[in-house]
């Protein structure tokens, strides 16, 4: 896991007027999203310290990544997901070992009962934020950006945000960075995205909030942005301030388009929220808050291949 391609984006950037366009994608990491970063090392933790069985609360690709890694160590996996999670995230779950428990819900309905089992059967929960080896899984995409940058970063970064620790991971590792000498004080602008159907985040960075409301009825085709309630929602908005960033929602309609046009353009299946990235930097572009000349990154979180609903979407 890890080292994923930053590409250089020509294609697509010249239809938007940027030659400074790139994209990170984490659809190349094993299981097929950027997940395998912080599954990765909180499995290897796990082992390490002894535990027999461990439990996840997720929309898809975290599940699919711990699966794959408990079954790598010979640990037992349960995972609790959304009864309307697409169909192939259940089922790679369960092809690679894991107990998957479907609730009625939303990821937060899940995370309540992946935690009340935890605590009756002993499991280790390795849900957001709830252990730290995650987080330094994560981290890793902050400083293969600055290495394969040459050891600068970009001006801006748009990344497509539910539970956030992505997000969180990249500026911790920024700091490291700093702090060990390898980079200057360059920092890029963080800007998260979500879906307009569920979008906590930008509603509270948008109301100067330290904490995001929980948002009621989320509801988007991309799973990993329907998190009406983010454990880290402070570390999130703390990161985007003080890069000087932001925070933005986009349609279903907006991100499934921009989607396609990625794949049209660079020849990357993205997935949904991947998608979400580029609408996002045409709406910053159109505001003017950002110079086509700006050294950009959007990450493409993971694969599309997992998304049958995209394309009912795109028939509907």
């Amino acid at each position: 896991e890890g080292f994923t391609p930053l590409l250089h984006a020509v294609r697509l950037g010249e239809t938007l007027g940027m030659s400074n366009l790139y994209i990170k994608d984490e659809s190349l990491n094993p299981t097929g999203s950027f997940k395998a970063r912080g599954l990765a090392m909180a499995i290897s933790r796990a082992q390490e310290l002894g535990v027999t069985e461990v439990v996840i609360p997720s929309a898809g690709n975290a599940a699919g990544a711990m699966s794959a890694y408990a079954a790598r160590a010979g640990l037992k996996a349960h995972v609790y997901m959304p009864a309307d999670v697409p169909m192939p995230f259940r089922q790679e779950c369960r092809a690679l070992g894991a107990e998957v428990t479907l609730v009625e819900g939303l990821i937060t309905d899940c995370g309540r009962e992946a935690r009340k089992e935890a605590e009756k059967h002993g499991w280790f929960d390795i849900s957001t934020l709830k252990e730290p080896y995650r987080l330094e899984g994560k981290k890793t995409m902050g400083y293969e950006l600055a290495e394969q940058f040459g050891w600068e970063l970009p001006d801006v970064v748009i990344y497509p945000t539910g539970g956030g620790a992505g997000v969180i991971g990249m500026w911790k590792a920024f700091e490291e960075m700093r702090a060990m000498g390898w980079i200057g004080d360059h920092r890029p602008r963080m800007v998260t995205v979500q879906a307009a159907g569920c979008a906590p985040i930008p509603r509270a960075f948008q109301a100067g909030a330290e904490f995001a409301d929980p948002w009621e009825g989320a509801q988007t085709v991309a799973a990993g942005l329907r998190v009406p309630a983010a454990v880290g929602d402070f570390l999130i908005l703390r990161a985007l301030r003080e890069s000087g960033g932001t925070a933005v929602a986009v349609s279903d309609d907006a991100l499934v388009a921009a989607q396609m046009r990625i794949g049209r353009y660079e020849g990357i299946f993205a997935c949904p929220e991947g998608g979400a990235t580029l609408a996002a930097l045409e709406m910053l572009l159109e505001q003017g808050w950002l110079s086509p000349d700006e050294r950009v990154v959007l990450f493409n979180t993971g694969t599309g291949l997992k998304y049958p609903g995209v394309f009912d979407y795109l028939d509907a």
